[in-house]
């Protein structure tokens, strides 16, 4: 197996740049457009705060994460590419390489954990991957997927890559180009490289901009790891697939223990009422991940209030089954009040 280049344990000297976001914007916009950052009046009367979304749902995989993957693909030597990439994915990731793997003619393999959402699989085998089940959750199907890849030669890209975080923060640029008075940016965190990208981006243009990781309580590895400042592993029973990493990875721990102000934890029934709160206020789809920095915004109001603050909406990719779920709980929270 060949790892994609890029060094996994990183000093200061070696941590992604805002210089290596800017190098990958080309790569990015080869393909993609800036997306749209909004503000809504109804969000901000909630928080107390000026409450802009940066749309990151209106990806044409639906989420933040294909940034990344086409900044990755693109820079890929000619024996990585006829190698042909694996990886392990909940979804998001997942669509993000098979999406930039179909856009440079090189073969991708994604495996998934036994229940992933029906929606994002089908949207990666329709842009051209090999899906393939394996294990109850992420992290059992990256270890599995890892074997594969030695045994066929073939190139591991993990979720936490460089060229992935490079890519990623190219939405963290169009936030501060688009609103150059932000206060805080609130970020979902999975693996961390969405997170770790908005910190190395808005900390080098303007160290007073606030970055908060949200992470669900249902889902605490990343955030304990993070806190303590020692890798720990953790019961992983969330029902956003975004967020369900039960093991850290320690080049995003390291980056976000330098970059990130607070990370919190918010329940999986406030991420769900977020959802809901967003398809209100926004008319948007979010998932859970997509959700959870509404849901931290809301726990955090007080230290908000005044501020302008950006919510990340990282992902759209809700299943059409968990919607009508959250509907029929919103439909029955009604008629018992």
């Amino acid at each position: 197996m060949r790892k994609v280049s890029g060094k996994s344990e990183l000093d200061d000297a070696a941590m992604p740049s805002l210089r290596d976001v800017i190098a990958a914007r080309p790569h990015v916009y080869r393909h993609l457009k800036p997306t749209p950052l909004h503000p809504y009046p109804g969000l901000s009367e909630l928080i107390g705060a000026k409450v802009w979304v940066k749309h990151e749902n209106h990806q044409p995989v639906g989420a933040f994460k294909v940034r990344g993957g086409l900044n990755l693909v693109a820079q890929l030597s000619e024996k990585e590419r006829a190698a042909g990439l694996y990886t392990a994915s909940t979804g998001n990731h997942g669509q993000s390489i098979a999406y930039a793997a179909r856009a440079h003619g090189v073969r991708a393999t994604i495996a998934v954990p036994e229940g992933a959402n029906p929606g994002k699989v089908a949207a990666m085998r329709g842009l051209g991957a090999e899906v393939a089940f394996h294990g109850p959750d992420f992290d059992s199907a990256r270890e599995w997927v890892m074997g594969v890849a030695a045994a066929q030669g073939g190139c591991f890209v993990g979720p936490t890559e460089e060229r992935l975080i490079h890519g990623v923060g190219t939405y963290a640029l169009e936030i501060v180009e688009d609103l150059p008075e932000v206060d805080a940016i609130i970020v979902p965190v999975g693996a961390g490289s969405g997170v770790c990208a908005t910190g190395i981006v808005a900390k080098t243009i303007n160290p007073g901009i606030e970055v908060i990781g949200v992470q669900s309580a249902q889902a605490p590895a990343i955030q304990m790891s993070w806190a303590s400042g020692k890798a720990v592993s953790a019961d992983m029973n969330t029902v956003a697939e975004g967020l369900a990493t039960r093991v850290p990875f320690e080049n995003t721990q390291r980056i976000m223990r330098k970059y990130l102000d607070d990370f919190v934890l918010v329940e999986d029934a406030a991420i769900e009422d977020a959802i809901l709160l967003l398809l209100e206020h926004t008319h948007n789809l979010a998932e859970g991940a997509g959700a959870a920095a509404l849901a931290a915004a809301i726990k955090l109001k007080r230290r908000l209030a005044g501020k302008n603050v950006v919510l990340v909406m990282s992902g759209g990719n809700l299943s059409v089954d968990q919607l009508r779920r959250l509907l029929a709980r919103s439909g029955t929270s009604a008629r018992a009040s």
